[in-house]
């Protein structure tokens, strides 16, 4: 976010990322961190060009609680992705989860000068500014305000107002807050690890993009992330964002379940969850066992899968009610905000065996496994297409919409400023009557206005992020 002493690779970085029109995505997990760089092919997919892993230390349920070892792990995921590459990372878009993540529902208004003049995209931008200024309480900061749908002199449902006559422009907001402590935590170790933060974005945000087709979020359905540290939903009707939750458990807590329940060590317990943990008890015959090896020459120990489902059982379950206690205070009963498409699960707990069944016999919703593999090009590895890395793909998605938006803007410069420099080598060449004069002084103030570059509520975020940080230091 703030750039340290690293101008040398920061500039071989930058150079590079112009040529070869490559974005980064990191995925800042509990128990990995995955870095992924990719571009777009001339088909709209996402090329991953390569992808860096590495055991996530020093972040507590989504949260950073050592700077340090998170550091050291960014840059070993950033190192593997470069190697494998052949690419120089500079700028990275980053996900953020953790508990500290809530979302309130704002409405808000405007009252624009002239109803005369169409609404345009500055109403909305200032409408949405607006909201930026609520007040939060203390050590919270809005990252995202999303809108719903927008009202124009009291008509409802207007899902896209630009173009529009009206005076009083309305809209119903999804606002997300998180701790500024946390994300300037997040900021501190990008910039320590000698990155560039580009963007920063809601992790469920990021699974939704990558896993979620656009017939699902208009019929209506509930995204279940399930990572290690961390469950997070995001909840869509309608193509809109509705509600997002983050609920503190994940596979970690299962892991720590078995170890305690089995007297075994953390690693064992990860592997026992992973080859032979089941979801649903009633899978497992009572004479199925697993011998795992003792300790420094004790017995090996004998486990019953049975026993290892019951114990995952029970934990699965506590999460999943506490997910679906979230999706019934989005109002799912009601008949306007039903859940057509049902459920997706996703992320590195979505794999254990049996849990799409038990999901459907807790919320009698259809569920199914979501793989980022839609949005990725044909040839890309399979490794890449798992529900594993679902949040990586949807922060490298983020990206490459963010450079793709950014070359646009500067191509859209660069001919502004060619017409200006031409307009302007005309106006010297020929000396024209004092009407001619104004005619190109008033186009080029047009053109100069064009020139002014649009930027997305999100780009002046980052930016006032930007400053906070640079004064904190």
């Amino acid at each position: 976010m703030e750039q340290g002493n690293y101008s040398v690779a920061k500039g071989l970085g930058t150079t590079q990322m112009e040529l070869g029109g490559y974005s980064v995505g990191l995925d800042i997990g509990t128990t990995k961190i995955v870095a992924i760089i990719g571009k777009e092919n001339e088909y709209g997919k996402i090329e991953v060009l390569g992808i860096g892993k590495s055991k996530s230390l020093g972040v507590h349920r989504g949260v950073v609680n050592n700077i340090t070892q998170t550091i050291k792990s960014i840059q070993q995921a950033v190192e593997e992705a470069e190697a494998n590459s052949g690419l120089k990372i500079s700028s990275v878009v980053v996900g953020i989860a953790g508990q500290h993540i809530r979302s309130l529902h704002h409405s808000d208004y405007i009252t624009r000068a002239d109803s005369e003049e169409v609404i345009n995209e500055e109403d909305l931008d200032k409408l949405v500014n607006q909201v930026y200024k609520l007040v939060m309480l203390p050590g919270e900061e809005i990252i995202h305000v999303l809108p719903q749908e927008y009202k124009v002199d009291g008509q409802a449902e207007i899902k896209q107002p630009i173009g529009m006559y009206g005076g009083r422009l309305e809209a119903n907001f999804h606002v997300v807050v998180g701790q500024v402590s946390s994300i300037k935590n997040v900021a501190r170790c990008i910039k320590s690890a000698g990155l560039d933060l580009g963007n920063i974005t809601l992790e469920p945000l990021a699974s939704s993009d990558a896993v979620l087709s656009q017939e699902e979020k208009e019929a209506g359905v509930a995204l279940i992330d399930i990572g290690g540290g961390t469950t997070d939903l995001a909840i869509f009707k309608d193509g809109i964002i509705r509600h997002t939750a983050v609920i503190p458990f994940g596979g970690g807590v299962i892991t720590e379940d078995i170890k305690e329940g089995c007297s075994i060590i953390e690693k064992q317990a990860e592997l026992l969850k992973m080859k032979f943990g089941s979801a649903w008890p009633g899978e497992n015959k009572d004479n199925e066992i697993v011998s795992i090896p003792g300790l420094r020459g004790r017995e090996p120990k004998e486990i019953t899968l049975k026993n290892l489902s019951k114990i995952i059982h029970a934990r699965v379950v506590e999460i999943i009610e506490q997910v679906y206690v979230e999706i019934k205070n989005y109002g799912h009963e009601e008949q306007k905000k039903k859940l057509i498409a049902g459920i997706v699960l996703t992320g590195g707990g979505s794999q254990l065996q049996h849990l799409k069944q038990l999901v459907e016999y807790i919320t009698g919703m259809d569920t199914r496994i979501g793989y980022p593999n839609e949005h990725l090009a044909g040839d890309s590895d399979e490794t890449v297409a798992s529900p594993l890395y679902a949040t990586a793909v949807g922060l490298l998605m983020n990206a490459v919409r963010n450079d793709v938006k950014g070359t646009s803007k500067r191509e859209e410069q660069a001919t502004t400023s060619n017409k200006l420099d031409q307009d302007k080598s005309k106006s010297a060449n020929t000396s024209q009557n004092e009407e001619d004069d104004n005619k190109a002084s008033r186009e080029l103030k047009a053109a100069a206005h064009k020139m002014k570059e649009r930027k997305s509520v999100f780009d002046k975020w980052s930016e006032k992020l930007k400053e906070f940080l640079d004064n904190a230091e």
